[in-house]
Order: structure tokens, then C-alpha cells, then sequence
């Protein structure tokens, strides 16, 4: 088979019909096909709050036992959280309108290293969104199904995790088209079963402000005051992973359709009148038709459409149809782990907290390495938790609230900096720094409430993180430093170096294609591309006549932000190159060169040199790369090899590709 004149292996087809056919991040029309509008924004991102509500409230209630009555106090702090966090992340859209979420906030107002720290604990918690979503809503499919189904329910949800990946692969908004329907169908149903509660219970609504007056006195009969604020707090950061959606839209903002900030905040909206609703109106359906444990095997959620359409004609129909949108809207949540993770390694990698690769683009331009990352570590924990969304949940909520207390810490800080600029900067202190409050009130309940219980293991997986961001930025330092040696090259080939060189200046020389050519592959004007030049022209002392300079503009998550950031990167990448032929021609040497912007930069690469091969027959190409001292798993991991991959491609082309070593 041949696709654009080339042919085109098995392996080729079939990972095109896995993952889509290419995509041109030079495309104009690129950033609006692959971008989101507020619909699709609150499908994709704003399904992981919504689609809480099928474990947050259930786990929250169940652990009220026999004081059911204390849910309405549950239902009125889900919905005053939901808003007062909302609310505060709106000014952090306002203010980062690029994204980044709790990452960058941290990062730009309080300091890089409190921002690994928030970017660590976001990575951890897009992991468990993952996971505990695909488990619950495996849950809720079992529940119809008869008990010895059981046994399958782990296997099943490996599926549905691998099908995920592949399907985030091909890229956002393909990800998320295929599900609106899903969310509209969990949505009304949702609706339906709690407008349909409330008005078959209406005499019980009317005096249910009297009966939860008695309710609570009589739990501080049995419990004491504090016994029953200890136990709706614990009941209360049970129910905490309801929020943990809330820092996808900040985050997502560079997925979403100009201008991306109303776009943003009309996001946020719709995700918080819907969770409010949806959340607080479970909680007061639960009370008013007296649900208590559910039996094994089945849900609370189950339990309350059951009891809700006994008698209605069709019921049972609609207790399944309810089931299976709490199951794929699970999926639609677990969603928002695939698309915000792979995000905050990418942006962390290009601080150079995680390694590098995690910041480069598929030919989808998805940052594909994340994407595998969060997957494979969701069959991880998958397996070892053995599905169990009690256990899971004990793990859950915790790191988002360390991340939401660093934001709303750092836009304190950014209005108080700023107050003599900004007319209504005490305002927006005031949300801010009531959000900051409610959040660090909820982490220090929830880490002391679920530590002996298990909390204490997501501490130690995302403390053991931390410390890999930290080892790996120390590293990116160091190698840092050492290049520097190689800056005296830079200033041996400035301008003013060159007018002294060569006087006076020598005509342009003339090409001759038939002699012999030095091709160079170059990442910029600097002193790796200057050692791999002056190395040739040392080892190959006036063997060639001609220099070729090829280089890919590399289009990884940091650039892929907009078309001016495309066409700067294509500047800059002419600009270097542009440096180079003059410093051969001021030498009197023929020299130019050929450059593309793409993100598989051996693919990219490889077209080059076959396009240069064909004007200068007689070439060979120079690559350079790093040489450590010692050479580790740690170096390998923290390093690409890209010469070498460009070097395998042009083998099997029959063309020679020299590495010059550079030791560091």
C-alpha cells in the first residue's frame, strides 16, 4: 500500500487505523479543529465532578449509619464547596488564561519547587481519577449483572483502561465526541430521579427542616456534640473526591476554543450548578426514601432508582438505563485523568521536573508518552487495589486538595502583591482566601481522618515522586553546567569574530552539487552544533566543498499553543541556520541549508537528508551526541538518542550518517 507516494508497512496501517491518520502542526486550521467549546469542554473535563456523585455522596452517607438525617448538613457543604472553589479557580482562568492549572499557579506565585510539589500531587491524583472512576462505574455495571459475573468485573475494567489509552491517542476531542450523548443521558436521568424523589416525598419535604432538628438531637444524645461533628466531618471527606474535577478546567485551558477565557469560565459554570445539583440532590434523595447499606454487590445509587420506580410502569428499564450512564459517565470521567495528566508532565517537563520526552507531541499531536503513563500506572493500581473503589476512595482526595491550597495560597499572595493596581483586589483576595481556607480545612481533616486508614500510602507515592522531580531537575542542572563549556565556541563564531577573520569580505561562493558535501544536523545556533562543525572540518581536513545545515523546529507541548508560537518557532529555527551559512560563506565556503517544523523529528530528519541526497548526490550526514561520564539507566532515561534512531533510518536507505561524540 502506498499513502503520499511512499509505500506504507502493516505495522503503518495498522497503527493508522488505531490512531488516526497524521495531523500537520503547521496546519492553520489545526488549533480549531482540535480545540474544545464550552459543550465539549464540560463533557470532557467537567464529567469527572459530575460523575462523582455516583461514589462521593454513596461513600459519604453510608458512613452516617443509622443518623441519616445529618445528610442534609452533607448536601449544603457539597454544594457551598463546589461554589466557593468555582468560584476561586474563575480568577485563576482570569489570570492564566495559557492553563497550567495548580502547577503553573504554584510555580508563578509561590515558587518552582512548591510547584513540583503541586504538579507531583496533581499527577498522583489524575492516576486514582482514572482508576477509581473505571472501577465504580465497573460497580455499577455489576450490580445488574447476577453474582457469579463477579469474577470478571477486574478483567473487564483492564479492557476498558487499554481501550481508554487508544482511544486518547488518536487525540482529545475525538476522545470526547463520542460521549456527549452519554453525559446528556446521566444528566437526565440523574434529574429525573431527584425531581421525581422530591415530589413523590413532598409531604415528607415539608417537614423535614423539624424532622432534622430531631434527628440531630438525637445523635448528640447518643454521640455528644463533638461525636457528631466528628462524624459528618468524616463523613464529609469521604465524599471529598466530588471535587476533584474542578482544577481540570483551569488546567485544560489550552484544549478549549478562543477566546479561552470566557470559554473557560462558562466551563466552570456549567461544571458547578450541575455537580451542586446533582450531588446535593442524591444526598436528600438518599434521606428522604431512608436508604441504608446496600447489600453486597449493589449501590446506593442502585438501591435509590430502585426504591424510586417500583411502581412505575417501564422501571426496571429505567434502573438499567440510570446504571449504565452512571457507568459511562464514569468512563467520560476517567477521561479527565487521560486528557489533564499527560498535560501537567508535559508542563513539568518543560521546567525539567520529569524527563523531556514527556513534553513531545505524537504525529496526532497528543503527548503521547504521558498518555501511556497514566494508563499503564492505572493497570497498576488497578490490579493491586483489586478494583475495590472503598479502598481506592480511602487513597482519593487527598492530593487534590494539596494542589487546590497551593493555588488559592498563590492568588492571596497575587492580590495582596498587586493591590495598588487593581481596583478590586480585596475582593478577590476575599474568594481566594475563602477558598484557601476551606480547602486547607478539608486536607487536614481528610489526611488525619483517612492516614491510619490508608491515606497514608498516597503520601508516600507522592512524597517518592516529589523526590524523583527534584533528582531529575538536579540532574537537567548539572548537564546544564557542563554545556557551558561549550559557549566559547558560541563567541568564537560571533559577527565580530568573523570581520576580523576574513578581510576583505570574499564573494558569495558558487555551489558545485557534484562535489563532495558535509551535512550537518543541527539543533540551533550553539556550541553542540559548532563542536559537531569544527569536528568535521578537523577530521575531514578540505575534503568537502559543500556544507548542508538540515534542521527540524521541534513542535512539542510547550510550542503547541497557538499559530504565532508555530511561525516564531520557524523563525528562530531559519534565524540559527541562517548563522551557520554565513560563518562558512565568510570562510569562503559554499554552505546553506534546508529546515522543517514537525514533531518526529526522525521522520522529519530523514525526509531531509533524502531531499538534500537528491541535490547533492555526494553526501554524508554528521550527527552529534552527548557522552556522559558514566553512562546509567538514569542517563538513558533522562536523555534522548535521536542520532541514533536517524542513524537506523538512514541505513536502511543505503545512506551513511556519521556521530560525533561530544563528552560532557
Amino acid at each position: 500500500m502506498e499513502m503520499n507516494g511512499q509505500k506504507v508497512s502493516t505495522g503503518g496501517r495498522l497503527r493508522r487505523l488505531l490512531f488516526g491518520d497524521k495531523r500537520q502542526a503547521t496546519d492553520p486550521q489545526v488549533f480549531h479543529k482540535l480545540s474544545l467549546v464550552a459543550f465539549l469542554a464540560w463533557v470532557g473535563l467537567g464529567a469527572d465532578g459530575i460523575s462523582s456523585s455516583c461514589y462521593g455522596p454513596p461513600e459519604a452517607f453510608k458512613v452516617l449509619g443509622q443518623h441519616h438525617y445529618l445528610a442534609i448538613f452533607l448536601a449544603l457543604m457539597t454544594a457551598l464547596t463546589v461554589f466557593v472553589i468555582s468560584s476561586s479557580y474563575k480568577h485563576i482562568i482570569e489570570q492564566f488564561p495559557t492553563g497550567g492549572g495548580g502547577y503553573l499557579v504554584a510555580s508563578k506565585l509561590l515558587s518552582p519547587g512548591v510547584g513540583a510539589v503541586s504538579g507531583c500531587a496533581l499527577v498522583v491524583d489524575y492516576v486514582l481519577t482514572i482508576i477509581t472512576s473505571i472501577a465504580s462505574g465497573a460497580d455499577a455495571v455489576f450490580s445488574m449483572l447476577p453474582p457469579e459475573w463477579h469474577q470478571y468485573k477486574l478483567p473487564a475494567a483492564t479492557l476498558i483502561v487499554i481501550a481508554m489509552i487508544i482511544l486518547n491517542l488518536r487525540g482529545a476531542k475525538e476522545s470526547v465526541l463520542p460521549i456527549v450523548p452519554v453525559f446528556i443521558l446521566f444528566l437526565a436521568t440523574h434529574v429525573v430521579a431527584i425531581a421525581a424523589g422530591f415530589f413523590s416525598h413532598f409531604d415528607v419535604v415539608r417537614t423535614l427542616p423539624q424532622d432534622t432538628v430531631n434527628g440531630v438531637r438525637s445523635a448528640v444524645s447518643q454521640l455528644g456534640l463533638w461525636g457528631v461533628v466528628l462524624l459528618v466531618l468524616r463523613a464529609y471527606s469521604m465524599g471529598a473526591g466530588t471535587y476533584t474535577g474542578i482544577e481540570a478546567v483551569s488546567n485544560g485551558l489550552p484544549i478549549l476554543r478562543e477566546p479561552r477565557v470566557e470559554t473557560g469560565k462558562r466551563t466552570m459554570n456549567y461544571m458547578a450548578v450541575s455537580l451542586a445539583i446533582v450531588a446535593g440532590g442524591l444526598f436528600v434523595g438518599y434521606l428522604l426514601f431512608g436508604l441504608g447499606q446496600p447489600p453486597e454487590g449493589k449501590t446506593l445509587n442502585a438501591m435509590l432508582f430502585e426504591n424510586l420506580t417500583v411502581h412505575w410502569p417501564g422501571g426496571r428499564f429505567f434502573v438499567l438505563v440510570a446504571l449504565a450512564s452512571e457507568a459511562l459517565i464514569l468512563l467520560v470521567a476517567a477521561q479527565t485523568g487521560f486528557l489533564d495528566g499527560p498535560r501537567v508532565l508535559s508542563n513539568m517537563a518543560l521546567d525539567g521536573w520529569m524527563p523531556n520526552r514527556f513534553a513531545l507531541l505524537s504525529d496526532r499531536l497528543v503527548t503521547q508518552n504521558g498518555v501511556v503513563l497514566m494508563g499503564v500506572a492505572s493497570l497498576v493500581l488497578l490490579w493491586v487495589s483489586k478494583g475495590s473503589v472503598e479502598f481506592l476512595l480511602v487513597l482519593y482526595s487527598i492530593n487534590v486538595f494539596v494542589t487546590f491550597s497551593l493555588s488559592q495560597l498563590g492568588m492571596v499572595k497575587h492580590w495582596w502583591a498587586i493591590r495598588s493596581q487593581h481596583r478590586r483586589w480585596l475582593h478577590n483576595m476575599l474568594i481566594n482566601g475563602l477558598g484557601l481556607s476551606l480547602t486547607t480545612f478539608i486536607l487536614i481533616v481528610t489526611v488525619c481522618l483517612k492516614f491510619n486508614e490508608g491515606g497514608w500510602l498516597t503520601l508516600v507515592i507522592t512524597g517518592g515522586l516529589v523526590a524523583l522531580a527534584f533528582a531529575i531537575r538536579r540532574h537537567y542542572r548539572q548537564t546544564r553546567l557542563l554545556l557551558k563549556r561549550l559557549d566559547s565556541l558560541v563567541e568564537a563564531a560571533t559577527p565580530a569574530q568573523l570581520a576580523d577573520s576574513v578581510t576583505p569580505p570574499k564573494p558569495p561562493p558558487q555551489p558545485t552539487p557534484q562535489e563532495r558535501t558535509a551535512v550537518i544536523l543541527v539543533n540551533g545556533f550553539g556550541g553542540l552544533g559548532l563542536h559537531c562543525l569544527f569536528g568535521v572540518m578537523r577530521l575531514f581536513r578540505g575534503h568537502f566543498k559543500n556544507f548542508v545545515f538540515i534542521q527540524t523546529g521541534m513542535v512539542d507541548a510547550g510550542r503547541f499553543k497557538g499559530t504565532q508560537e508555530i511561525q516564531h518557532l520557524e523563525q528562530t529555527v531559519q534565524d540559527g541556520l541562517n548563522q551557520y551559512v554565513d560563518y562558512m560563506r565568510a570562510h569562503g565556503l559554499y554552505a546553506t541549508s534546508f529546515h522543517t517544523i514537525g514533531t518526529d523529528v526522525v521522520e522529519e530528519v530523514e525526509n531531509l537528508a533524502v531531499k538534500v541526497s537528491e541535490q547533492f548526490p555526494n553526501s554524508m550526514v554528521f550527527a552529534s551526541q552527548l557522552v556522559f561520564p558514566r553512562e546509567t539507566l538514569w542517563t538513558r532515561m533522562l536523555h534522548n538518542y535521536t542520532a541514533f534512531a536517524i542513524q537506523r533510518r538512514l541505513y536502511q536507505r543505503g545512506m551513511p550518517l556519521i556521530i560525533l561524540p561530544i563528552r560532557v
